[in-house]
Parts: C-alpha cells; sequence; structure tokens
C-alpha cells in the first residue's frame, strides 16, 4: 500500500551524496577531452550514458562497463577508457554551503545517514576527498548492495540497516523520482534545490 510522506516529528536525516553534496559530472572531464560541444553531448547520450554509467552503480565493474561500451563503440576506446582511468576528475567539488549545513547539524548532535547511487569502486575515491561525507553514522552504496534509487527495496534495506522506522526520516535528494520513491514509502522528503533552502527545511523539521 502507498503511504503519504512523513510530516515529523523526524528522528534522523537521510541525504544523497551527488548532486545534493559533491557536484559529480563527466561533463567536468570530458569538456576538455571532446571540444566540439554536439560529440560530447553524444558520447555522453549514446557510449557512456547515464543508463550505462547507473550498470557501475548497480555493482557492475568499471573493466566490465568499459568493455561493453568498446563492444558497441570500438573507435572510441580511449574515451571510454578514460571514465575509469580519470574519474576523479569527475568531481568538481562540493556543492556550495552543504558540508556547511552538515557539519552544523554534526555539532548539534543531529543523526545522519546517506543512500548514494554511487560505484562501489569509486565512493571511496569521494569519501577521500570530501571529508564530510565521515560524519554520516552509515552510507548505503548501491555499488555495495547491488540496488539503485529510486528502487523501493534500497529504502527498506537502508531504514533496516540504520534501526529507522520510515516516518522518523527525513530524505533530502535532489531526484524527484528518488524522493517519490521515499514518500511511497511513509517517509518526510525534501526536494534539494540549493543549501539556503535546504537549511531552511531541516530547521523547520526540528533537524538544524
Amino acid at each position: 500500500m502507498t503511504k503519504g510522506p512523513a510530516t515529523g516529528p523526524f528522528d534522523v536525516v537521510i541525504f544523497d551524496i551527488g548532486g545534493v553534496i559533491i557536484d559529480w559530472n563527466p561533463v567536468h572531464l570530458y569538456r576538455d577531452l571532446i571540444p566540439d560541444p554536439d560529440e560530447l553531448n553524444w558520447f555522453l547520450a549514446e557510449v557512456c550514458s547515464n543508463s550505462w554509467n547507473a550498470e557501475q552503480d548497480r555493482g557492475r565493474t568499471f573493466a566490465e562497463g568499459i568493455e561493453e561500451a568498446c563492444g558497441r563503440y570500438p573507435g572510441y576506446r580511449a574515451l571510454i577508457e578514460a571514465y575509469w582511468s580519470r574519474w576523479p576528475e569527475m568531481l568538481g567539488g562540493a556543492i556550495p554551503g552543504v558540508p556547511e549545513i552538515i557539519t552544523e547539524a554534526a555539532t548539534a548532535g543531529t543523526v545522519m545517514y546517506a543512500i548514494t547511487n554511487w560505484s562501489a569502486e569509486t565512493y571511496p575515491i569521494a569519501k577521500r576527498r570530501h571529508p564530510v561525507l565521515g560524519l554520516f553514522r552509515d552510507v548505503v552504496v548501491s555499488g555495495e548492495v547491488k540496488i539503485i534509487k529510486p528502487d523501493p527495496a534500497i529504502f527498506r534495506h537502508a531504514l533496516d540497516r540504520f534501526g529507522v522506522a520510515p516516518h522518523k526520516a527525513l530524505f533530502v535528494d535532489d531526484n524527484p523520482a528518488n524522493t517519490a520513491a521515499a514518500e511511497a514509502l511513509g517517509m518526510g522528503t525534501v526536494l534539494f534545490t540549493d543549501a539556503f533552502d535546504l537549511r531552511e527545511r531541516l530547521k523547520l523539521a526540528g533537524l538544524l
């Protein structure tokens, strides 16, 4: 049965990471490798697309993913291999203002977790680059559990692992499909737009 979103009070906040805390985008790397905008857009839509990358988020290794893409576009092997060999260059930095909010919440004693669609192979790189991720009590990484958002199973897995009832959790994500899936399970949600709005929403929820 589909539930409505919770309205609080909340015991914990659960964050998404990419697009909320970290500005990850393949364009940061490939705009230097593929100068032509049309070819760049085509490459990221057809060769190393979001759906292709989602399989790494689901647990496929980059070695397997690269061979699959090279099988489709053998002439682009060097560019495809760069997706793994130069992956750190896709990290554009932190989303402005968000690490400060997380640090402030941690100082205030707010209990925080995260659920992220991220490869098990590359998440450790992101964690080393962004120490703020160490402030979460636990992080469910899709590549480790082999389930990706918005599949309700990853939310159920996370809530069970965190020991949190759905109506006691406020979930923050920048993807409407993910917040809709969380709401259907009875979680409260914030559709992330920017740090200012996030701060206000967390204050209203009593989590900051």
